[in-house]
């Protein structure tokens, strides 16, 4: 029989969603996690306690649903809000302590060396090879088994060559087989480990631990090679390769030193996890949605085409195809990458009227903040016209968030949004997309996951 309780705080009680009796939400959350927090919104409002597990392992969950509390948690407040949950520390024991996982001056020193790699004018460079990625997958296309493909694959595809190539340069094709091998492995094993009550030491022989470590050590090896390679190199500002690895390897400053090749490869695995799921998740769900919605599909391919004509898309045409930006942030409305972010209390805090515990584990969730009915009417509909700037400016700053905020707001937030724009650019004028698999499970892995195909039927505007 289902219960439900309320937990008295300092400031109002915050409700606490139905379980069942012994184990509260975990099957709930086990079956599909993003389905109970947005029913854990919608019954209960913007701050609610979520209890897994059974009794001396049970994990409490406050959840924040409001845009105003996600605010006060990554911005206006984040120093009361680590990652110190074990999600972050299973990433840190597996892709390493870079700017993703680091905390305090690990992470301050890190993004001041890292931050003149990330600017605007370094970013719009990368345009090129991004451009060339894309157009080797336009050119396989011509070849697909009776037009279909999984968009999904194609776009992890391609977003793992393009950071692979802006990262190693001409030593993208060492390591791009690599990553595709071993990221899954990783990702699964942390997954398991992440979500567990209960984990056996790492260094156990398990066939778990083996696998993962074998992959680990193949992984770590390739970076490690490159590395070597790079910092027995030119350097980069001197006339050596300009790919990213080698600005790592030539950044210092009197102040923060430089990075040794430990950090340099947890940098390089940090880069490789966050620059490809994340980007090629936005690339896969604004095609299929495109492909579902024909006539914003039209209006998006009339914008390229006038704008671009037959030209390559450079970093400068990002303003001028203010349409196209709109679909993808409303395909990232609704399909965010990263749909749950997990923090650590470190201090009481109230949010919306509630007291946030110290020590409590704190969940955001974009995935229903960005399906909340005060920001966005009749949420579950694709329409791009929620993101022209009048509307923009009418809804509260984290109302939207897929890429993080406050101090801690993804750095490449810029890459993405070229990445993105620039690939959709050229495969929308390429090709016309319409949907073979209208309805896509997903669920929330370190990124968001497919829980099947996603595939689309494209014919060839070319020629």
């Amino acid at each position: 029989m289902a219960v439900s309780t309320t937990e008295a705080t300092a400031g109002r009680e915050i409700p606490v969603l139905a379980g069942v009796p012994v184990v509260g939400s975990l099957f709930d959350l086990k079956a599909d996690a993003l389905g109970t927090y947005l029913r854990a919104q919608r019954e209960h409002g913007d701050v609610v306690r979520v209890s897994v597990g059974p009794p001396g392992l049970r994990a409490e969950l406050y959840c924040v649903f409001s845009a105003e509390g996600a605010q006060q948690v990554l911005a206006a407040q984040s120093a009361n809000f680590r990652k110190d949950n074990p999600f972050y520390q299973e990433i840190r024991e597996s892709f390493g302590n870079g700017l993703l996982t680091s905390q305090d001056e690990d992470y301050l020193r890190q993004r001041r060396l890292v931050q003149p790699l990330f600017t605007k004018r370094r970013v719009d460079g990368y345009a090129g090879a991004v451009a060339a990625e894309t157009a080797s997958v336009i050119k396989a296309w011509e070849e697909a088994a009776d037009g279909v493909v999984d968009v999904s694959e194609e776009m992890m595809h391609l977003a793992l060559r393009a950071v692979a190539r802006i990262l190693f340069g001409t030593d993208v094709e060492a390591t791009v087989d690599v990553v595709d091998r071993c990221f899954p492995v990783i990702t699964d094993y942390v997954l398991r480990r992440g979500y567990s009550p209960v984990n056996i030491p790492r260094a156990w022989p398990s066939p778990g631990n083996r696998r993962a470590a074998a992959a680990m050590d193949e992984l770590y090896g390739v970076c490690d090679e490159i590395i070597s390679g790079r910092r027995g190199g030119a350097d980069a500002e001197e006339g050596g390769a300009k790919d990213l690895l080698s600005l790592l390897a030539a950044a210092k400053s009197s102040d923060d030193g430089e990075f040794d090749a430990a950090e340099l490869r947890d940098q390089v695995l940090i880069f490789l996890l966050a620059g490809h799921e994340t980007t090629a998740t936005s690339l896969a769900f604004t095609l299929h949605l495109l492909a579902r919605h024909p006539e914003q599909q039209r209006r998006a391919r009339e914008e390229i085409t006038r704008v671009l004509g037959d030209r390559t898309p450079e970093a400068a045409d990002l303003d001028r195809l203010p349409y196209l930006t709109q679909v993808l942030k409303e395909a990232m409305r609704l399909y965010p990458a990263a749909p749950v972010i997990g923090r650590n209390a470190v201090a009481a805090t109230e949010i919306g009227g509630h007291t946030i515990p110290a020590g409590a584990n704190v969940i955001l969730a974009p995935w229903v903040t960005h399906r909340h009915p005060d920001y966005w009417p009749d949420p579950d509909r694709f329409d791009p016209e929620r993101f022209t700037p009048e509307a923009e400016a009418e809804r509260p700053r984290y109302a939207w968030f897929p890429f993080g905020g406050g101090p801690r707001a993804c750095i490449g937030q810029h890459f993405s949004m070229l990445e993105s724009v620039i690939a959709l650019a050229m495969i929308l004028r390429a090709y016309e997309f319409e949907a073979v698999d209208t309805d896509i499970p997903v669920s929330a892995g370190i990124t968001l996951v497919t829980q099947g195909p996603t595939r689309c039927r494209v014919r060839s505007l070319e020629g």
